[in-house]
């Protein structure tokens, strides 16, 4: 575990947050390829993706917020402009919506730049999952797997040998992402794979990981990912029967 990698003048930089930043980096050289295969201006690629990385760090840090505010009693503020804490799915959310504002701003079709970021997205996450990882974020339930491990200064910290869930995790995107590359001029929306694939990955890892369940012996993460499942499939549904043609 490395959770702070080094300091500038006093400041911790930790190692999630340079893997967060290598995600970003990543996810914009790699749409940028997208989007030169799709005929659109690959120097747009990271103008676009600023708007989509406001997006998530501001998402998913109003969810973190919002969501441990309201099960814990913990004032909003305090979550807020805390230093750790934020939630994937929140910067999803806000990063497609926001991605969505600079698309119609820079005049590039919403459809077609969401298609370019799914092979972006799987391995962005990917990125992030092994920051989770150095930090001892995220991690799982007990276990007495060969390759069980302890976070000893873990966020929380265990001494317990436990499933390296953000391990698992890359394990199920990088795979992802070299299908959604292969299907990158085959789907009808891709982007809807990506979504269908990611909620279906994290509705089997949640059952290693330690979150409470909140309906149906569902956790909150695995109602997500059905949701995400729901989502892509209804979108992909909706393009593949599209009359050819059709404006975006």
């Amino acid at each position: 575990m490395y959770p702070v990698l080094f300091e500038i003048f006093g400041y911790p930089v930790s190692s999630f947050g340079v893997m967060l930043a290598s995600a970003f980096l990543v996810g914009a050289w790699i749409t940028g390829i997208r989007m030169k295969e799709e005929g659109l201006d690959p120097e747009l690629a990271t103008t676009l993706m600023l708007w989509v990385m406001v997006g998530g760090i501001v998402g998913s840090k109003l969810y973190f917020a919002v969501d441990v505010s309201l099960r814990t009693g913990t004032p909003f503020t305090q979550l807020l402009f805390a230093r750790d804490g934020i939630t994937w799915y929140g910067g999803l959310i806000l990063a497609t919506l926001v991605g969505a504002v600079g698309c119609r701003y820079h005049g590039v079709p919403v459809k077609t730049f969401a298609d370019c970021t799914a092979v972006a997205g799987a391995v962005g996450q990917s990125v992030g999952r092994l920051g989770c990882f150095l930090v001892g974020d995220d991690y799982g339930r007990p276990s007495d797997a060969p390759w069980a491990m302890a976070f000893p200064d873990g966020a929380p910290p265990t001494l317990a040998r436990v499933h390296p869930t953000q391990l698992y995790e890359i394990a199920w995107l990088m795979p992802v992402a070299g299908f959604l590359w292969w299907r990158r001029k085959k789907s009808p929306f891709l982007f809807g794979e990506y979504l269908a694939l990611n909620g279906l990955g994290r509705l089997f890892i949640e059952k290693l990981r330690i979150n409470p369940a909140v309906a149906l012996g569902l956790t909150e993460p695995q109602w997500i990912g059905i949701g995400l499942i729901t989502l892509g499939m209804g979108g992909w549904l909706y393009y593949y029967l599209r009359p050819v043609g059709t404006p975006e």
